[in-house]
């Protein structure tokens, strides 16, 4: 039983060493979130876009999402509105219509956001738009959302991400920690990558793709349950890069309640398996073909469930060393138990330090979110469960979420 210790020791070293490198590279990219953000400019409105719309019983909060899209600071002949209706047992597409946007019935079966909008495409080809623009029922969006995708798409964007905002962080904590996530994946995650010309991240809607990059990769192809993280990988492995335009801001309802929080994070977690079970072999391919840094942070994205697993692996590891370099059984139980606390405390300090910087760059720090920087680090410790089921029995079908959250743009305007 000699060998035990130094096994786990060793183990343990092994495993932290590796998330140390990942967790490295997280952190030398975020620092580039530091450089000036890229602008645009004002350029003319050439682009023609499709407006699309996946709606599933959003009858109560599409209202407020078609007026912020017909009062863009953009010409009105050079985009259309698409609501898609799907599984709706509601008056979704009747509320569309009142409103104004043009409804396109999904007259087939689906079971994912991705097969909705592969009917959309399907149906809407052909018909002279320029880019596609995606966004979620329960969203607002900023009236120059459209202009800037234009800039963008002038300026040589293939695909493009916005800036992902949301239009209620202070209902409650946990809508506070949802707001806390997407403000650090905009400024750390896409605001890093745009200060290095990596790709940014395609998260689920108020995102801009071109008709000539949709047709160069056969359409609307998704196979899993996380459609925008599979876009995402086929744009980097066709050599596109998804370009970062954090003036194009699109407001997103964050889940009020832990039960709509963890399907949700079930959902994306879910997909994040599926996509990387697809796309790491390709990834790894190309890269032995022709390595780019781009394929190679790509990976590192890819693998961020992985990385969870073996966070919790790893602290399973140290607190087995511990117990194992204790004289006593009452020694060893203190000493894991000591072993854990000492990683939980850091791992909590180091996220609300995050947080906390995050708020101050941002510009955004209010003393109605202290209860969300307080609970942030247990938000993010709470995803590493929801991975485990994942892995052991991921979803396949997109579970509706009701959003009522009800807000005007006007509000919202920043």
């Amino acid at each position: 039983m000699d060998w035990m210790f130094p096994a786990a020791a060793a183990l343990t070293g092994a495993m932290g060493l590796g998330m140390a490198l990942w967790g490295l590279w997280y952190v030398g990219v975020a620092l580039f979130c530091l450089r000036r953000p890229p602008d645009y400019g004002r350029r003319p409105a050439r682009a023609r876009f499709a407006v699309l719309i996946a709606a599933r019983n959003e009858e109560l909060v599409i209202g407020p999402l078609i007026n912020s899209l017909l009062t863009q600071d953009y010409p009105a002949e050079l985009y259309d509105i698409w609501v898609i209706p799907n599984n709706c047992t509601d008056h979704t597409a009747q509320a569309a219509r009142s409103f104004g946007a043009r409804v396109l019935p999904c007259a087939r079966p689906v079971r994912t956001k991705g097969e909705v909008l592969r009917y959309a495409y399907e149906r809407l080809r052909g018909r002279g738009y320029d880019a596609w623009c995606v966004f979620d029922a329960d969203n607002l969006v900023h009236r120059r959302f459209l202009a800037e995708m234009n800039s963008a798409w002038l300026a040589g964007a293939q695909a493009a991400q916005g800036f992902r905002d949301s239009k209620n962080p202070y209902d409650t904590p946990l809508s506070g920690c949802s707001s806390l996530y997407y403000w650090m994946l905009n400024r750390f995650h896409n605001g890093g990558r745009a200060g290095l010309d990596l790709s940014a991240l395609i998260t689920g809607t108020g995102f801009m793709i071109s008709s000539r990059l949709l047709d160069r990769l056969g359409g609307w192809n998704s196979e899993t349950i996380s459609e925008d993280l599979e876009l995402t990988a086929q744009c980097v492995l066709a050599g596109e890069r998804v370009w970062w335009v954090p003036e194009a801001i699109t407001y997103d309802e964050q889940p009020l309640t832990w039960a709509e929080s963890r399907k949700q994070r079930r959902r994306w977690s879910s997909g994040t398996i599926q996509v990387a079970r697809l796309a790491l072999p390709r990834v790894l391919g190309a890269m032995g073909e022709a390595p780019r840094l781009a394929l190679a942070d790509l990976g590192a994205t890819l693998m961020i469930p992985a990385y969870q697993l073996a966070a919790l692996a790893g602290l399973a590891c140290g607190a087995l060393a511990a117990a194992l370099s204790a004289a006593t059984p009452a020694g060893a139980l203190l000493a894991a138990a000591a072993a854990v606390l000492v990683n939980l405390l850091s791992a909590a300090l180091t996220a609300t330090l995050a947080a906390f910087i995050l708020l101050r760059l941002e510009g955004r720090w209010d003393r109605r979110l202290l209860p969300a920087l307080g609970l942030y680090w247990l938000f993010l410790l709470s995803w590493l469960p929801i991975t485990v089921g994942s892995f052991l029995r991921g979803t396949t079908r997109w579970e509706e979420i009701r959003h009522t959250r009800n807000v005007t743009p006007e509000a919202l305007a920043r």
